[in-house]
């Protein structure tokens, strides 16, 4: 452990104690630990690196957790939990894991929401003064001796693209509406994740030109107060500027301009400087680091990777994401000539789905980044379908949960040829926020949507080219393949059932195959759980002599029926895989199905009935669970599906 003055902070008390000439030193220790923890750990240190005097100047100023601070996207708070008490678990290699890449109640008072998305800060912000400001009216000595002090200054943090939020906007109009105390801190970084896209940056880069007092003001707009702090990197003019608005009686932004990544030098250059042309992904000063998400998001699926030299870089494989991702951009990219109606939609955090820059420059207009706005990006979508385009949105599945309303009314509803790529669905071992568990029962539940679950390279491929082509006439979500699947194909020994197409039934992917035709159990195994069901069909053959049916259902939005119906007689026993929630889910609904035909069937001489074992995850919010422990938990293991058949038959 290091850092002579951080590794004795404890909480923002011991910051207030420091003289203001020991802030500077403060700031480099953390700068320096950020840098070290990111190379050893990963996360998303380009833009902690940028809000290091900023967080230090919040802690010095304002006291939490009475003053409450509100950070959004949460991934900038690493520097508040240094500070708050948590500094051990960035100083100390043996305590990486201690803590979350996001805001988590459960980790400290002064962190108060768990917040993996953005543009909330602002909106939860208005909730939090409106308490307040309610339980100001009606104080009595009761509320003065409660145990949960009266809340103070209320502070959203908010930046790094996430003002592009719709719901942004939103915040910043009931803001002005409501009064009251109301901080709200813009990091204007000049970046997102990525880069910045919108109408709203040019003007926000003329603020930055002219100290802040360029015409037309976004935030003045709203009725709302201003100020602008030109260098966002000075610990010293960052508490004064704090200092200025503490206790305000109305709300105000304060704009504060800081640089992602500040610490990280060029090549050759020993340290950091502001570049002269606004910040890009590619440029030579924007380490990995500046684009990094957190380890916990998924075990080996992290944007832009986790830091690594360049040669261990290069030497590592790509994961699901970018593997899947990339082929799918290349088969796209191959079509872009001969139709100008393609194009390719995100949400921002291309690189994490195979959305290279390479990728996105030659792609031009047949490419466009909405910024981080899931709903928009959906209604944008179904908007191109409308005029006749050919959209593909891509974006990760715990992320199309923020357009749910679009999903169902501006696509559904309204049946637009839209292929949605859904990244990181199924189980995985990602924190709380980023889970894709569910993404089974929301996308199979919403009329009109075909929901389909390859479960390989060419499939995946098929399947693309089969919804953005002309016999697919509505929405299509694809489920991009994961690690299981990704970890078969590079063994080498995977299908280990093959079949043939059925030439009686179109290939819209609304039946299911068969792979391997056997009697008495049948094994249907959807998407990423495929591989397992070869494999436990394998060792039925194997070790206790039952040659069970294998099935590839293909998709989760509708029951094959005639498949279904056509392992009566010959079948005992179907047992259904999942990588999801089974409470609403895939596999109850064929139970259900099984269990109401015999309902209605049950006096036909000679009829048995067909029993179901399901398989999946339970109804839970996971953090941090190796996928091999959830795997564990729910049954899902070779060993354990084989056991609970011997057991029912």
């Amino acid at each position: 452990m290091s850092g002579a003055l951080l590794g004795n902070i404890t909480g923002p008390a011991d910051v207030k104690a420091l003289s203001a000439d020991q802030l500077p030193q403060l700031c480099a220790e953390i700068r320096r630990t950020l840098l070290d923890y990111g190379k050893a750990h990963g996360g998303h240190i380009g833009s902690n690196l940028g809000m290091v005097e900023a967080t230090v100047a919040l802690h010095r100023v304002f006291d939490s957790p009475r003053d409450r601070i509100v950070f959004d996207v949460s991934h900038q708070s690493y520097v508040h939990k240094m500070l708050t008490g948590r500094a051990a678990a960035y100083l100390d290699a043996e305590r990486y894991d201690e803590v979350t890449g996001f805001t988590n109640p459960l980790e400290s008072e002064h962190d108060h929401f768990v917040l993996g998305h953005t543009g909330t800060s602002i909106s939860l912000a208005c909730g939090l003064a409106k308490t307040r400001d309610m339980s100001a009216q009606t104080a009595s000595a009761e509320a003065e001796e409660a145990e949960v002090p009266p809340i103070g200054n209320v502070i959203a943090v908010i930046g790094d693209g996430s003002l592009s939020s719709g719901i942004a906007f939103e915040g910043l109009n009931n803001a002005a509406e409501q009064g009251g105390n109301l901080i709200v801190i813009v990091n204007d970084n000049e970046m997102s994740i990525a880069g910045d896209f919108g109408g709203m940056y040019g003007p926000l880069a003329r603020l930055r030109a002219s100290g802040g007092t360029a015409q037309p003001n976004i935030f003045q707009a709203f009725g709302l107060d201003y100020r602008y702090v030109e260098d966002g990197n000075d610990v010293a003019a960052l508490v004064d500027a704090f200092e200025g608005v503490k206790n305000i009686d109305h709300p105000i932004v304060l704009h504060i301009h800081t640089l992602k990544g500040l610490g990280l030098a060029p090549a050759g250059d020993t340290a950091a400087r502001r570049p002269s042309t606004p910040p890009h992904e590619d440029a030579p000063w924007h380490s990995d680091l500046c684009d990094l998400s957190d380890r916990d998001l998924h075990a080996g699926q992290c944007e832009a990777s986790h830091w690594q030299s360049p040669d261990a870089a290069a030497d590592r494989p790509d994961d699901p994401r970018k593997h899947y991702g990339k082929l799918a951009m290349a088969a796209l990219e191959a079509r872009f000539e001969r139709e100008p109606g393609l194009v390719v939609i995100s949400p921002a955090t291309p690189g994490s789905n195979g959305i290279t820059h390479a990728f996105r420059e030659r792609a031009g207009r047949h490419y466009v980044d909405t910024g981080i706005t899931e709903s928009h990006a959906v209604a944008f979508a179904s908007g191109i379908a409308k005029a006749g385009g050919v959209p593909v949105l891509a974006t990760t599945a715990s992320f199309f949960q923020r357009a749910y309303d679009q999903l169902q009314q501006e696509l559904a509803l309204n049946g637009t040829r839209v292929t949605l790529l859904d990244f990181l669905g199924g189980l995985s071992g990602s924190d709380n926020t980023h889970s894709g568990a569910f993404d089974i029962a929301m996308f199979a539940n919403i009329p009109g949507l075909t929901c389909l679950a390859p479960t390989g390279e060419r499939e995946f491929l098929d399947m693309l080219a089969w919804s953005t082509g002309p016999a697919s006439t509505g929405p299509v979500v694809i489920r991009v393949p994961g690690e299981p699947i990704l970890a078969a194909e590079r063994a080498g020994s995977y299908p280990l059932f093959t079949a043939e197409p059925d030439a009686s039934a179109a290939d819209d992917y609304t039946g299911y195959r068969i792979t391997h035709a056997g009697g008495d159990v049948a094994v249907l195994g959807l998407g990423n759980t495929y591989p397992l069901a070869e494999r436990v069909a394998a060792t039925l053959r194997e070790r206790h002599g039952i040659d069970a049916t294998v099935v590839n259902p293909r998709q989760c939005s509708t029951l094959d029926t005639r498949t279904l119906e056509g392992l009566r007689g010959s079948h005992r026993l179907v047992v259904t895989l999942e990588d999801g929630q089974l409470e609403g889910g895939w596999g109850e609904k064929i139970t259900a199905y099984y269990a109401n035909a015999d309902s209605r069937t049950s006096t036909r001489a000679g009829d048995a009935a067909m029993r179901a074992l399901n398989f999946g995850a339970a109804k839970e919010f996971t953090d941090r669970v190796p996928l091999a422990e959830l795997d564990a938990r729910y049954g899902l293991t070779e060993d354990g599906i084989v056991a609970a058949v011997l057991d029912a038959l």
